[in-house]
């Protein structure tokens, strides 16, 4: 690998930005090295600035479920970006996506669009607490939910990744309201005080969790959420940032036949743009202002060119037989990985075309379990791979995903870097 460029750009960042990044899981921190910067990428490969390619697994971190540069998405951003980027108003592609949106989610009732998925969660649970009128929100230890002040305790990612179970700079009070607990355990919520749960406004979860590594839900564990939330009036909220239009074209939601109250979207939903999505019952979002009470705004939230490119991008995923051919493919790749582990004491964790490999030798249920994998041995094992041309997660409490783009040769190849890194 030639490093030289990459190196000299991460200096002068370094210079400028807090570890070189504009955001903490891209400094390599984890597993050390000089981070790649990526100058170009297509289909399901990147290339560095000194010229390196890879068969690329991080996908933008999941939204690139088509590969890089689709060119029917790349037409669509060139047409919006000819006509105007930005305009501070309503345009007709923001109503064209709130409707495929919409027909993907059969929950989402009305929804609002905003700019980032942490912008999206943030919105969600102030339009949860005004709907409500109660204080309490709960959440799954190692969930990740965004950056924003009440959610960031007990995060998982970027916060697993350097072992921060809290930031600073967050003031007790503004997380105070916020209950943490384990993940794929509802005993753990009805185990909450009554004084809790009577001004519990919502649980948030992500419903195959994907922050801390890839975590399914066990069995049921979904449904009696669902049930117990019902019955104690407490609104449920999904977050599929990741798994919308990912796990299946109307994501987790649509997988597990399990309806919530509400819902944030992003990643795939934009196309790769800056672009998210929160919405659910339409009581619910009445209180929104201008309609009602709970202020949310944003300057470039339905912004036409990060409409036009989640739009195109959904328009290709609602041919559903897609998912069956990436699913298929997955299961094939998986399954000769498989094998590749077999004795090795590292367990391989896949859902749909998501996966991790976790260093421990039982696959883990819970963030508890999942930090102790030895984070060492999957940073040499991180290096291994990029050597041999394969661009994983630099992280071991990240997902990885294999795109449409990905065909058997770069699967092929993939795996033979598998089986030398082993």
């Amino acid at each position: 690998m030639k490093k030289e460029t990459s190196s000299e750009l991460f200096q002068r960042a370094s210079e400028l930005m807090p570890g070189g990044v504009n955001s903490p899981v891209r400094a390599f921190k984890a597993v050390g090295g000089t981070p790649l910067f990526i100058k170009s990428g297509k289909g399901c490969r990147i290339t560095d600035a000194d010229g390196n390619e890879y068969v690329d697994f991080v996908g933008s971190w999941g939204p690139l479920i088509l590969g890089h540069a689709h060119p029917d998405v790349i037409r669509a951003i060139q047409e919006q970006a000819a006509a105007g980027t930005t305009f501070g108003a309503p345009t007709a592609v923001e109503v064209e996506l709130a409707e495929s949106i919409r027909g993907a989610f059969p929950s989402m009732e009305m929804l609002r669009l905003v700019s980032s998925g942490t912008e999206a969660t943030m919105s969600v649970l102030r339009a949860a607490r005004g709907f409500t009128s109660k204080n309490n929100i709960v959440k799954f230890e190692g969930c990740y939910h965004g950056h924003h002040d009440g959610l960031l305790t007990s995060a998982g990612s970027g916060v697993a990744t350097f072992d921060l179970p809290d930031s600073a700079g967050v003031p007790r009070n503004y997380s105070r309201n916020t209950i943490s607990i384990a993940y794929n355990s509802v005993k753990a919520f009805e185990d909450l005080s009554e004084e809790v749960l009577a001004d519990t406004a919502a649980v948030i979860l992500e419903p195959v969790a994907a922050n801390m590594g890839l975590i399914p839900p066990e069995r049921k564990f979904l449904e009696d959420l669902r049930a117990f939330t019902r019955e104690r009036n407490i609104l449920l909220i999904f977050d599929e940032v990741i798994t919308g239009f990912r796990v299946s074209y109307g994501g987790a939601q649509e997988y597990y036949r399990i309806r919530p109250d509400l819902t944030c979207l992003g990643k795939i939903a934009g196309g790769g743009m800056p672009l998210a999505a929160y919405g659910g019952r339409a009581e619910i979002m009445r209180c929104i202002a201008p309609l009602g009470p709970v202020y949310q705004a944003g300057t470039l939230s339905g912004n036409p060119v990060a409409s036009a490119a989640g739009l195109a991008t959904l328009k290709i995923l609602h041919n559903k037989s897609l998912y069956r051919e990436l699913d298929q493919r997955s299961t094939k790749f998986f399954d000769a990985l498989r094998e590749v582990l077999t004795g090795k004491g590292i367990s391989l964790v896949t859902f749909g075309s998501m996966f991790t490999l976790f260093f421990r030798a039982k696959p883990p249920k819970n963030f508890k379990e999942a930090k102790e994998c030895d984070t060492k041995a999957y940073a040499q094992f991180f290096w291994n791979m990029l050597n041999q041309g394969i661009y994983l997660a630099p992280s071991q409490f990240e997902t990885n995903f294999i795109s449409m783009a990905h065909g058997e040769q770069d699967l092929e190849q993939a795996l033979e870097a598998f089986r030398k890194s082993i």
